[in-house]
């Protein structure tokens, strides 16, 4: 390529490139004919594409710039500590907002003079965008059994025991140890209380007794949040009040509250169930209707919450992430903060009255614009987690599924663990820091899947965290050794870029205004701005307070100083070209991590081969606030100087050609693993060891219940010679939410959270070249592999005479990965600052038999501790 560009030949024609792949000759010539196809397509290949993509004259204007060029360190530490304080002062403004709110609404109730004569009973309600509340509003209308429901409610950690003549764990697994009560368990534990059968008679000492021991064990050996511990028992009768149990197990301190469930509407031995309840400092509710599930099973809510009422110790409640069904479709997720509003008269002081709550929506997005990507590098990104080790917001959090063509909301989306997406922290290292609120930095080599599962990259990582002051959550922030730890400063001013910004930016492709270098939401005025508009006006001073990024302003002004001249370099090519020259040559397009980006076409818009890339509906392919698109994180990690090649995965069948016919037959099948395609030649290249085979995870998959697997394998086309085009790393499909799409014809099965273990192949580049010949029975397959130069494909030739079947596929199926059920459940959780536990002055004796005031849902996020269940 080098001499037929110093000599100015023409291009090669395509009558003289196909002439360069002879016909099918004899195997002992093969691989020397297979290396010259090789080269004399990857010549032709790099020749082309160097020269409409312009990348050696963008490479001569860096280099003709470097010597006036800054290289900044990134402190990584300094770094997360800024971003931190930035985080807790926008979260602190919110907090402060509540605490008026509240106040107000508490003086409201003071000094509010009850008036008899009106017809509608005085009710406060004190809420101000308190959405948070619909995260738990299905709790309320769960229908269905009785206990199940009550599973719903459980604090966590929770434990539930059936008894009659003697006592067993509903789960063998958890025997004499509290659980977690998240999604899982509780779905779990529902469906186990689900299948229990009555019979025998209840021996409810024995089951009092062993609830107190595990508890005493539990408090004993400093485990949970050390504060709450209660005990529920569920029955349909008892025939004593067991207070010789009481005597010795709870009295005088009772630090176990005992809360009574009697079960029918049998009366009989509701004395009993209810003095268990009152001298327990508990509460006692009978059950004998539906109805009285929904209404009366969270009355130990508003008994645990006494302590904080009375005392007027405000706490403040932040959520976990969560998304409103109404912006579903967006993924905006969600925190809440919010504090209770307490009744400040001294005649109910004793019951600890629960007004309302205040709280304040905090779009999680606005927090991480705080952050922005550009500062961390091509593969930098900045995650939140909360005390509870569950992830706020992270770039390999997925909470939405695709069911038919409907996006929905995964079950367990906002209960992903840190460590399910930061899979490769075994030892939980970076988990244990964050969640108790440390400040430090780790390393670690990672594996990481990209464009959706069907590759990887292999990253050593330098993680820095912290926590932020005030509130229960930990900020990461990730640095890609050789892309995040430098920042590249250019020359280019402000100052300078405002001499002639409109002449300057006007060029740019228009996708540059994905990036965020200009506030523009806060102002009214400044909303009908967007951002090529609201930069164009900071540089020339026209909006005085618009409030703007310098630094990445003045980066994308370098970048475009540097790339001007590739306009003027495609228009003349453009210009230039004709149909006798070298065709199939859409479009080229260049960007940079300020994100600027700049294009033209070769074509008309109308023979496009892929519309929709780089366009705005194209989010992938574009540069966002919080996003590099995947061809630019695919390059920066391949050799300089050489190119990545992509196949679109448009047809979701698989069955796209490309196909070549002159004097042989070329066939270039795409969306398909060679695998799938020819078992025979892929097991036989990872024998060789040119591809290796590494296993993925996948915590937060959905799978169909039941699984079902098919066969992907098809047959080669029935021609002489086939040659394939492999990219360098072949690798499996993100399964996780393309499940619905495999089995449409299953609509009917439900998908569900499940996690998954999936193959990756990866190509070993230190082995440029192979052949080898293949035993099938009755004949033999010769095949040839040579990596083509300056880029990621490989030329394999394969004889597609012989029939080689009796080799299985190499199939790409994910495998659901099965538990022992409580080995994933014992993680650990940071406890709560504040403890209400008991009150002197609390009124013991409100202690059931009506309910006198109703639940708040909003007490569902105290900390309510430790909690044995009981059922008859």
């Amino acid at each position: 390529p080098a001499s037929r560009k110093e000599k100015q030949l023409p291009p090669r024609t395509h009558r003289e490139r196909v002439e360069q792949f002879p016909m099918r000759e004899s195997s002992p010539r093969a691989p020397q004919k297979s290396e010259s196809w090789a080269d004399a397509f990857g010549g032709d290949l790099y020749y082309i594409v160097t020269k409409y993509s312009g990348s050696l004259l963008l490479q001569k204007k860096y280099k003709d710039v470097e010597p006036t060029l800054k290289i900044k360190e990134v402190d990584g530490l300094e770094l997360v500590k800024k971003f931190s304080e930035e985080m807790q002062s926008m979260l602190g403004r919110k907090v402060e907002a509540v605490e008026r709110l509240v106040e107000a609404a508490e003086d409201a109730d003071l000094y509010h003079e009850f008036n008899s004569s009106l017809d509608v009973s005085h009710t406060f309600i004190a809420s101000v965008c308190s959405k948070f509340l619909h995260t738990q509003k299905h709790r309320s209308r769960k229908k269905g059994r009785k206990i199940p429901f009550l599973l719903v409610t459980l604090p966590p950690p929770f434990l539930p025991l059936q008894y009659n003549d003697y006592v067993h764990y509903v789960e063998s697994c958890f025997k004499g140890i509290l659980v977690q009560a998240d999604r899982d368990n509780r779905e779990h534990f529902k469906q186990l209380v689900d299948e229990l059968q009555a019979k025998g008679v209840g021996t409810v000492n024995k089951a009092l007794t062993e609830s107190f021991r595990i508890l005493r064990e539990f408090r004993n050996a400093g485990q949970g949040g050390l504060c709450n511990q209660a005990i529920m028992l569920i029955t349909d009768g008892a025939m004593e009040d067991y207070e010789y149990v009481f005597e010795k197990f709870n009295w005088p301190d009772r630090k176990v509250r005992v809360f009574t469930y009697l079960i029918g509407r049998e009366v009989s031995f509701a004395q009993n169930v209810k003095w268990i309840a009152c001298n327990n400092k508990g509460y006692y509710t009978q059950i004998s209707t539906l109805a009285d599930v929904q209404e009366n099973v969270m009355e130990y809510l508003h008994v645990l919450s006494r302590p904080m009422v009375i005392n007027h110790d405000h706490d403040i409640i932040w959520t976990e992430a969560y998304m409103d069904s109404a912006v579903t479709q967006s993924l905006l997720l969600m925190t809440t903060v919010a504090m209770p509003v307490f009744s400040k008269k001294n005649e109910t002081r004793s019951h600890g009255i629960l007004l309302g709550v205040v709280g304040s929506d905090v779009p999680l997005r606005e927090l991480l614009k705080l952050a922005p990507r550009y500062k961390l590098g091509v593969h930098g990104y900045a995650f939140l987690n909360t005390n509870n080790g569950y992830i706020l917001s992270h770039p390999d959090l997925r909470p939405l599924y695709k069911e038919g063509k409907k996006l929905k909301p995964k079950p367990n989306y906002n209960s992903v663990d840190l460590s399910e997406v930061e899979w490769e922290d075994v030892d939980e290292t970076l988990r244990t820091a964050m969640i108790n609120g440390e400040t430090g930095d780790l390393s670690m080599d990672v594996k990481v899947p990209v464009d959706k599962g069907k590759r990887v990259l292999f990253l050593t990582n330098d993680y820095f965290f912290t926590d932020i002051s005030g509130t229960p959550f930990s900020l990461g922030v990730v640095l890609s050794r050789g892309h995040g730890e430098y920042i590249l400063l250019g020359d280019t001013s402000v100052e300078e870029g405002r001499i002639c910004p409109k002449e300057l930016l006007n060029h740019i492709f228009g996708l540059f205004l994905s990036r965020i270098y200009c506030i523009t939401d806060i102002d009214p005025d400044h909303r009908k701005l967007n951002q090529l508009e609201a930069v164009i006006r900071f540089l020339t001073g026209e909006e005085a307070d618009l409030e703007c990024d310098e630094e990445l302003v003045q980066e994308v002004l370098f970048d475009a100083v540097v790339t001007a001249p590739m306009e003027a370099y495609w228009t003349t090519l453009a210009l230039n070209l004709s149909d006798e020259a070298e065709g199939g040559v859409d479009m080229a397009f260049m960007g940079t991590r300020a994100g600027l980006m700049r294009s033209a076409l070769y074509v008309g818009t109308e023979k496009l081969s892929n519309r929709k890339f780089l366009t705005r509906e194209d989010k992938e392919s574009i540069f966002t606030m919080d996003h590099f698109p995947l061809w630019y994180r695919r390059a920066a990690e391949h050799p300089p100087g050489s190119f990545i090649y992509s196949i679109p995965f448009e047809d979701p069948s698989g069955n796209s050609f490309l196909l070549f016919s002159l004097f042989i037959s070329l066939c270039l099948q795409t969306s398909k693993f060679l695998g799938e395609v020819d078992g025979s030649v892929m097991t036989q290249l990872i024998s060789m060891g040119m591809f290796k085979q590494v296993k993925m995870y996948d915590y937060q998959a959905m799978c169909k219940m039941p699984h079902h697997h098919h066969s992907g394998a098809r047959p080669l086309l029935s021609v002489s010679i086939c040659k394939f085009f492999l990219e360098f790393n072949i690798s499996g499909f993100w399964h996780t939410d393309n499940l619905a799409d495999a089995h449409k014809h299953k609509k009917h099965d439900m998908l569900q959270p499940c996690d998954t273990e999936y193959p990756v192949f990866v190509y070993e580049p230190a082995i440029k070249e192979t052949n080898g010949i293949i035993e099938c029975g009755d004949c033999q397959k010769m095949f040839v592999v040579q990596q083509i130069t300056n880029s990621n494909l490989l030329l394999l030739v394969v004889d597609a005479v012989c029939d080689c079947s009796n080799f299985p596929p190499v199939l790409l199926q994910p495998k659901e990965v099965k538990y022992i059920f409580w080995m994933r459940s014992q993680k650990l959780r940071r406890r709560p600052d504040t403890c209400h536990a008991f009150h002197p002055e609390e009124n013991a004796q409100d202690c059931g038999g009506a309910a006198e005031i109703s639940a708040s849902l909003a007490l569902l996020f105290l900390p309510l501790g430790t909690t044995a269940v009981l059922l008859r």
